[in-house]
């Protein structure tokens, strides 16, 4: 503790770190995991196509928002002193490193691919089978659905959709030298990169642009190649919505096709493009010059992962196959015996998402169950929660299912399960339009010895069965009554707009999280003062929101000690002397994505303890999820679940030494280098089927 020091001698600029330049410190960690060594080369190049699709939505919400800000000439200041351009100008700065670093490290992928017999190839490369066989398949499988346009006079520039890719071409006529100027759009229709016959030399590929040039003759007959380039545009992909429409459904069909011709973000050229030909396309799509950006080898790596083939599995991670949990295979697979003797977790995607699936099916089928009460916010396609939901609304039962609308990137698919379950006879409500609906819960009604029983899932990720093979998440199953009740009250807030005027155990935002929390800080910050233990640990994937992040600056000065475990945004700076001395920040990146939110409280006692305050909950730490949206932050209380989070999972997400990054006090995150053994939890929680009694070990060995 530095009684010296006071938080008020810090300015606002000293105490957060920009929050955009740290989510792109997190893409540029997710990056580097693809010159990881010990993983397998596709999984290497996975994580290169995720830190570019990474990019592309980081700049069709974020970098559009600050651009708009910046357009109409706004005073708005980010939390941390900087205006829309200040942040675009240092956003630039730190993507233009990012990208470039992205190349390198594809072209190294690329090359030892090509040690490894996966190839992808230029047209100089190519054998002259391998160029008579691509003949046939462009003018079979290509060519009927080019779409080669003029630019002229009489043909303006046409509108290019999001994420679209295009050759500029600069031509001649054979006969005259008559200039033409022409767009080539590439067809999203057809894969964009094109696998070769099988042959001694492995598996290789081309991608579709360079099909595309070499036979620009076919397209463009008569006409000779003066020059050519190829780029891609990104548009603000934001959602406008008028909070008076009548219709919420119709609102969000009406925005999804105005998004496809939002307003362009980002211009990325092949590096070679001839000036005269990339001053046209800047010109014709009103891009700012700051936001061109020249790209050394491929563009869209988003892509690269269409070549991660299934015959190749020696170059991929050996598959992982989830436990089923022990305490439901002792009831033969019943879930609600399975509750009714104890609460338990499951731990995903280590134990199975099949069990949650289970839950609402067995709940379909049960005569005895009479309603089942859903939240929706991803579900992915062919989702069997939905089709349960669907069978039980069939079968008689009452189903209610909030359908949140609002869920970036998944609003057209929600439309449509919500369509679905309206015509079976699911009572479909939509959420609020001025609030996201974020919780993640089920309840289950069910009728037992002539009295209606609840059984509740509080979980910290989605209802999406496959991001639940590769997100780490908690599900927490119980039947006690006050979180049952609490769970029944929450419901008829999202149906009802009716708010709970209090709720036994369960906080939701907008309304009690960010006090809770800052209350249980308080009580921390009492146990310092009196010289007992005073310790915090808490799991996220951002941490953003100023008040919370003073509060634990607070707590911190005064003797305090927090561990977090932060994923991605993390704005506040740890480990610096007078304002952060006792806070230690990391972040694991790895084979699966850290997902779950825990916030543990010693409560007097040093962590872990059986005496601490375990919650489990779906909001991060950020002012949408405190202010703007519907969170839930729900407490362990059962030994065996409390000691499971706090123990295991938290306790070896804190120990792992094998996939952390140290945010140190300048900002910047260093891989850790272990000293003696490593230790991955995602390696721990893989190989050990028996999870009871090991984690409070594993923290007092590391002691």
């Amino acid at each position: 503790m530095n009684e010296m020091s006071s938080l008020d001698d810090f300015a606002v600029t000293d105490k957060l770190i920009n929050r955009e330049l740290s989510w792109l410190s997190f893409n540029m960690r997710v990056m580097e995991q693809s010159s990881n060594k010990n993983y397998p080369l596709l999984e290497r190049l996975r994580f290169l196509s995720i830190s570019g699709s990474n990019l592309d939505e980081f700049y069709m919400v974020r970098v559009a928002g600050l651009r708009g800000l910046m357009m109409s000439e706004t005073s708005v200041l980010s939390d941390d002193g900087l205006t829309p351009k200040e942040q675009l100008m240092l956003i630039n700065e730190f993507s233009t490193e990012l990208v470039e670093k992205q190349q390198i490290e594809c072209r190294e992928l690329l090359a030892e691919l090509r040690k490894n017999k996966l190839d992808l190839l230029e047209p100089c490369r190519l054998t002259k089978a391998e160029c008579v066989w691509l003949e046939q398949y462009f003018l079979e499988d290509v060519f009927p659905i080019l779409t080669p346009l003029a630019i002229d006079v009489a043909h303006p520039f046409p509108f290019i959709p999001n994420l679209g890719f295009s050759l500029i071409i600069d031509l001649k006529r054979e006969e005259d030298d008559k200039p033409l100027l022409a767009l080539l759009p590439i067809p999203t229709q057809t894969k964009r990169f094109i696998r070769l016959p099988d042959g001694p030399k492995g598996i290789r590929f081309i991608s579709l642009e360079n099909l595309l040039r070499m036979f620009i003759g076919l397209i463009f007959p008569n006409y000779k190649l003066v020059n050519e380039g190829i780029f891609r545009i990104i548009r603000d992909s934001e959602l406008e919505v008028e909070e008076k429409a009548e219709d919420l459904v119709l609102v969000f069909e009406s925005a999804l096709k105005r998004r496809r011709r939002g307003n362009v973000v980002r211009l990325e050229v092949n590096k070679d493009m001839p000036k005269n030909l990339r001053k046209i396309v800047r010109k014709e799509l009103g891009v700012l010059k700051e936001e061109i950006v020249d790209v050394d080898g491929v563009l869209g790596l988003s892509e690269l992962s269409d070549l991660i083939v299934d015959d190749r599995k020696d170059l991929t991670f050996e598959k992982f196959n989830p436990r089923f949990p022990r305490r439901v295979k002792e009831f033969n697979g019943n879930i609600f015996a399975a509750i009714s003797q104890k609460d338990f977790v499951v731990h995903h995607p280590f134990e199975s998402f099949d069990v949650v699936v289970s839950f609402i099916q067995q709940a379909a089928q049960d005569e005895n169950v009479l309603a089942i009460k859903q939240t929706l916010y991803r579900t992915g396609d062919n989702s069997p929660i939905v089709e349960a939901l669907i069978k039980a609304a069939e079968k008689g039962k009452s189903v209610t299912a909030l359908v949140e609308l609002k869920a970036r990137f998944d609003e057209a698919r929600n439309i449509k399960w919500a369509q679905d379950m309206e015509r079976a006879g699911v009572q479909v409500v939509f959420g609020f339009l001025e609030l996201k609906t974020h919780a993640k819960i089920s309840v289950v009604i069910r009728r037992e010895d002539e009295k209606l029983k609840s059984y509740v899932h509080f979980g910290t990720g989605n209802y999406h069965p496959q991001t639940a093979k590769v997100y780490t998440d908690i599900s927490f199953f119980t039947d006690d009554k006050a979180l049952g009740n609490d769970a029944v009250h929450i419901f008829n807030y999202l149906t009802g707009n009716t708010v709970p005027q209090s709720l036994n155990k369960v906080k939701i935002s907008p309304y009690h999280i960010r006090s809770s929390l800052m209350e249980l800080i308080d009580k921390e910050i009492e146990f310092a003062k009196a010289g007992m233990p005073a310790n915090i640990w808490v799991k996220l994937n951002a941490l953003v929101d100023p008040i919370i992040i003073d509060k634990l600056y607070e707590a911190s000065n005064n003797g305090v000690s927090i561990d977090m475990v932060v994923r991605g945004i993390c704005c506040l700076r740890a480990g610096v002397p007078g304002l952060s001395e006792n806070i230690r920040v990391k972040s694991i990146v790895g084979r699966f994505l850290e997902h779950a939110r825990i916030v543990c409280f010693g409560n007097g006692h040093k962590l872990p303890s059986d005496e601490a305050k375990v919650f489990i909950s779906s909001a991060d730490w950020m002012p949408r999820n405190f202010d703007r949206r519907v969170e839930i932050l729900v407490p362990l209380e059962n030994p065996t679940v409390h000691s499971q989070v706090l123990d295991q999972i938290m306790g070896s997400n804190i120990r792992d030494t094998a996939q952390s990054w140290t945010l140190n006090s300048d900002d910047r995150y260093k891989k850790v280098e272990a000293e003696g053994e490593v230790f991955s939890a995602h390696q721990y929680f893989m190989t050990n089927p028996s999870l009871s009694g090991v984690g409070k070990a594993i923290i007092e060995d590391n002691d």
